[in-house]
């Protein structure tokens, strides 16, 4: 049976820290999907979705066990449709942690065949955040650095 894991998140951006934890995840999974959410406490995207899957699927292209999908339901859900046993969640500091365990307990109670892994992000890329990269973005300061494409 392969081993699939959906790496969830809104991705707005899809940075180099994302980009880490999906290159690393590939040594533990056989299928690693990339699943840009509407997260609902963000009621407005800066980068259009489709630009997003666009510039994901590109970075990605030689590597076919990777696969971006666009979705609007639970995540535990999504999960149960594409038989994924594993989500993916990177973890930059103890905050990170509180929140996303509060998370995985509940995709733990809604699938109970949903394991999530948590995996410590690469030090060099500890502090890079989309929220951030937004930010900076925002007032024209070029953000290339942090992101594994082309704007």
């Amino acid at each position: 049976m392969k081993r699939i894991a959906i790496f969830p998140g809104s991705f707005d951006p899809f940075t180099k820290g994302h980009h880490d934890i999906v290159i690393r995840s590939l040594g533990l999974f056989d299928e690693v999907v990339i699943a840009i959410g509407h997260n609902t406490a963000k009621h407005n995207r800066y980068f259009d979705i489709d630009f997003m899957v666009k510039k994901i699927e590109k970075t990605f292209k030689a590597t076919p066990e990777v696969s971006v999908v666009v979705y609007n339901e639970l995540t535990a859900t999504l999960a149960s449709k594409m038989n994924a046993k594993f989500l993916i969640r990177g973890l930059r500091n103890t905050t990170d942690f509180e929140y996303e365990n509060s998370i995985s307990q509940v995709n733990r109670h809604l699938n109970d065949d949903l394991e999530t892994v948590f995996l410590i992000t690469s030090p060099t890329l500890s502090s890079v955040s989309s929220t951030i990269i937004r930010e900076v973005h925002r007032y024209g300061v070029d953000v290339q650095e942090f992101l594994p494409y082309k704007l």
